[in-house]
């Protein structure tokens, strides 16, 4: 999660809005966008990292251009009726604090597009790259992969899914998977079921509302995967206004902000098959897992963007 001061109040006055007319081409409201966020002191932890890449985002998806889209129209002049659209879009980014994905109700994970909105945590889980990059990647050897054959996984469960974007990414890496999914909101698994059904996997993901495992009686699982909220006592009274919009139930990890985790870890043996594993993510919580179990042999995972964020521990060894 970002670490900008999120006590600094937006600053507009220091850059006005612009005005009709004063902007042409995409490129001219993506370094407007930038200004204006800059001056504002917005917050990037949902989805993009930087001022840049939100614009980019938020212009890309106003006018219905894929990621890959921008450079190949960045030249192009919008028209009156975009260019009105795009102005409102910059400007309730800065007045409102939403993250932008609820502004345009859609945000990427590993390329693949979800639905989101306010009933949902904004996805930005580092377990889609992991499942990619070490799970069975034929370009790795066999000491990368705690997984090796994706093939022969037959049930996998998702934790605390939120949005459903793990779930429907893990049924996507692991063809043969039947998915389970949990969420204690009902109002997270209508989000769910949504982007379930935009990608036609209502055959192989199953929705269960309830507390962690409590659903799930009598199941076992080749692989479980779970992004729990996390967020310590101390880190959810800063919270920047950004994730302020998301649901508190989301963060809130309890005072050390393992609460969850602990209860994963101490049921997760009932429900692994024998090869099986667990994969978490516990954000910057790693000394306090590690201190609270100190006997458990984690394996700490690192992907671009994080380091020894997310463990993986295998069911032998829980």
């Amino acid at each position: 999660m970002a670490t900008i001061d999120s006590t600094s109040q937006p600053s507009s006055a220091l850059l006005p809005p612009a005005k009709p007319g004063e902007l042409f081409t995409l490129l001219d409201f993506l370094r407007y966008a930038v200004s204006r966020f800059v001056a504002a002191k917005l917050v990037f932890a949902h989805g993009t990292t930087d001022p840049v890449s939100e614009a980019a985002f938020l212009i890309g998806e106003a006018l219905h251009l894929a990621p890959d889209q921008f450079d190949t129209f960045a030249h192009a002049r919008v028209s009156s009726a975009e260019a009105e659209k795009l102005l409102d879009l910059i400007e309730r980014r800065i007045t409102t604090r939403k993250p932008a994905a609820y502004l345009v109700n859609k945000i990427y994970m590993r390329g693949v597009p979800f639905y989101v909105d306010e009933r949902v945590i904004v996805p930005r889980s580092f377990i889609g790259e992991l499942l990619s990059s070490h799970f069975g990647d034929p370009e790795l050897g066999d000491s990368a992969a705690l997984i090796d054959n994706p093939d022969a996984v037959e049930n996998v469960l998702d934790l605390c899914t939120g949005s459903g974007c793990l779930a429907i990414l893990a049924a996507l890496h692991f063809p043969n998977a039947h998915v389970d999914a949990v969420d204690l909101s009902a109002d997270a698994l209508q989000v769910a079921a949504r982007n379930v059904a935009d990608h036609d996997l209502s055959d192989r993901i199953a929705l269960h509302q309830g507390d962690l495992f409590a659903p799930l009686r009598g199941a076992r699982y080749d692989l479980i995967i779970s992004n729990p909220p996390y967020v310590d006592a101390a880190g959810m009274a800063s919270l920047p206004p950004e994730c302020r919009a998301e649901p508190k139930m989301a963060f809130d990890g309890g005072a050390d902000g393992i609460d969850l985790v602990r209860r994963i870890l101490e049921a997760a043996p009932t429900y692994l098959e024998a090869d099986g594993g667990l994969l978490c993510e516990v954000g910057r919580c790693r000394d306090a897992i590690e201190e609270a179990f100190p006997e458990l042999p984690l394996l700490w995972l690192d992907t671009e963007d994080s380091e020894g964020e997310v463990f993986w521990i295998a069911a032998a060894d829980l």
